[in-house]
């Protein structure tokens, strides 16, 4: 299989001005662990200009899906944000990353704090029936700026619920909680202060999170990874590293050009 595969893009959706997604076609010979990343580009001046990218598409699915930011200058998103239908991408054929089920302990709730584009690996893991068998409980916690920016809304609390494959796991087992920092809504805040004030798990009807009981995988801005990482070793929990199962894992490798 070569290094790089071409891929035609399928859809474009353009969620804020600042925000889109898209899908393409997949190589039947790309395989995947749910909630991993790979490089995908642009060829360039002769150049493939690449940039890690979560896949939102789980890896069941016959195409990939995802899901980025629009930096006006940026070397690749100020191009990628122009794509169309029928255009090509190029999609890196090893897929690496940290947010993988088996490198945290057996627990009874997997906690997913995200912040902007953050969202996109835990879309691939909420589709996977193997994390529905792993833990009692999925919390995903997307927090954004502004209600706009809370993509992906309507197939989490709408279209997986009546997902055959899923639906059932998701209506039993997930729980969803969006937050945003700059307007009105029903959940206003930082994650990170939900999480210490103990809003979050209140708001939930959950118990606080501890470390016989929960896990956590982080993805999203470094201000939230760093804050999040000081709060859980304050709690006791112990990052994964190399492989070896701990109480959270966090994504570092995350597009921002």
């Amino acid at each position: 299989m070569r290094a790089m595969n071409p891929e035609k893009v399928l859809s474009v959706h353009h969620w804020t001005d600042e925000l889109f997604s898209f899908t393409t076609t997949r190589d039947p010979g790309f395989r995947f662990k749910n909630g991993q990343f790979t490089m995908i580009g642009l060829q360039t001046e002769g150049k493939p200009l690449m940039r890690a990218y979560s896949m939102v598409s789980a890896n069941h699915e016959d195409h990939l899906e995802f899901f980025s930011i629009k930096v006006q200058d940026g070397p690749l998103t100020s191009r990628l944000q122009h794509i169309q239908e029928g255009d090509e991408v190029l999609v890196n054929t090893k897929p690496t990353g940290t947010l993988v089920v088996d490198h945290l302990k057996p627990a009874k709730r997997l906690w997913m704090m995200s912040t902007g584009t953050g969202l996109a690996p835990f879309m691939s893991l909420i589709k996977d029936p193997y994390v529905y068998e792993s833990f009692d409980q999925i919390i995903l916690v997307h927090g954004c700026r502004y209600v706009s920016e809370l993509a992906y809304e309507q197939d989490i609390t709408q279209d997986l619920p009546n997902d055959e494959l899923i639906g059932e796991l998701v209506s039993n087992q997930l729980l969803y909680y969006p937050t945003v920092t700059r307007e009105e809504y029903k959940h206003q805040g930082r994650i990170t202060d939900l999480l210490e004030s103990g809003k979050l798990a209140e708001d939930l009807g959950l118990p606080q999170p501890n470390t016989d009981e929960d896990r956590f995988m982080l993805c999203g801005s470094p201000a939230m990874l760093d804050d999040m990482c000081v709060i859980l070793e304050r709690n006791g929990f112990h990052e994964s590293r190399h492989g070896e199962q701990a109480e959270y894992v966090i994504e570092r490798a995350f597009v921002e050009k």
